[in-house]
């Protein structure tokens, strides 16, 4: 049975955070942070605001756009990397308010790869469950924010959240094919315990990065016979700019086939990729193969293809 993408949403804060202004806390300049990084600004929630409300707006956003009704979900998957180290996980909440009473709900804690897993995993799953909401929730400013602000990891994240709904209906995209990878022997190059700051080890992350989603990305086209110029418009997780540039001169395509959106919102992690497609399916009706990939701390990472349906 095939799987289809029908839509996308997103949640994006109000408060915008210039570089000018963290400029000002890192000792750095604006310059500085806009050519190391390619980001511009980015959105920080009010503290107030959790991962769950950030991901029910997401979810709503996208249930509109599809015009599809909540209470016909089936399966809830929620990805956030930067949810309260316990349980239950924002999965529970997230349901909870979107009145998704007995619905299997299930938490992906995982840092910027996990919207691309569950996404990989919904294109599985919709044979027994029907239709899948997929959200990815981060609130990352609760991470980086400390005093001092850390200049190599408080420039780069942002916060907010997506939603796709994936479904065995046939909706806009039919998704063809998914790679996932894991190397853990990484695992200690990104980390946060919940409790400590945020550690990054710059250079191996986009190193490994800059090798891993190209290749991911080909072996997942390869599986299809299909080539990198064939692909419309690739998705990718909002790392940075830089890395942006680096993937599509490594898969030989013209940086306008890379969809990027990081010089207004920063890393959202999990949430970035989709909040690209969002913005992306939005304003172009281009038809045609689009790829999602997707690079997180663990080392996990991936890829998934899909083509126009109609």
């Amino acid at each position: 049975m095939s799987a289809y993408l029908h839509a996308f949403g997103s949640h994006l804060p109000e408060r915008v955070v210039t570089n000018a202004e963290l400029a000002e806390r890192t000792g750095k300049t604006a310059e500085w942070i806009e050519s190391s990084s390619g980001i511009q600004q980015r959105r920080w929630a009010a503290p107030e605001t959790g991962i769950a409300a950030m991901g029910v707006s997401a979810a709503e956003s996208c249930l509109k756009t599809a015009g599809f009704p909540t209470n016909k979900i089936g399966m809830l998957i929620v990805a956030s990397g930067s949810g309260a180290r316990g349980f239950p996980g924002p999965a529970a909440a997230i349901a909870d308010r979107l009145c998704l009473l007995s619905v299997p709900a299930i938490d992906l804690p995982m840092a910027s790869a996990g919207s691309l897993f569950g996404l990989a995993l919904a294109m599985r799953l919709t044979e027994t469950y029907g239709d899948i909401l997929v959200v990815a929730s981060e609130k990352m400013s609760q991470i980086i924010e400390t005093e001092p602000l850390d200049a190599n990891t408080a420039i780069l994240f942002g916060d907010g959240a997506g939603a796709a709904l994936v479904s065995s209906r046939p909706g806009r995209w039919r998704m063809l094919d998914a790679v996932l990878h894991t190397d853990g022997q990484y695992r200690e190059d990104l980390v946060f315990d919940g409790t400590g700051p945020l550690r990054m080890n710059g250079l191996t992350v986009i190193l490994q990065a800059a090798r891993k989603i190209p290749a991911s990305i080909e072996e997942v086209l390869a599986r299809q016979n299909l080539s990198a110029p064939q692909v419309t418009a690739f998705l990718l997780h909002q790392a940075n700019l830089n890395l942006l540039t680096r993937v599509a001169k490594a898969l030989n395509v013209g940086p306008e086939k890379i969809f990027a959106n990081v010089q207004r919102y920063g890393n959202t992690s999990s949430a970035s990729m989709l909040i690209a497609a969002t913005e992306w399916a939005g304003t172009n009706p281009a038809k045609g193969p689009v790829v999602f990939s997707a690079f997180g701390a663990g080392f996990h990472w991936g890829a998934l293809v899909a083509d126009s349906a109609d």
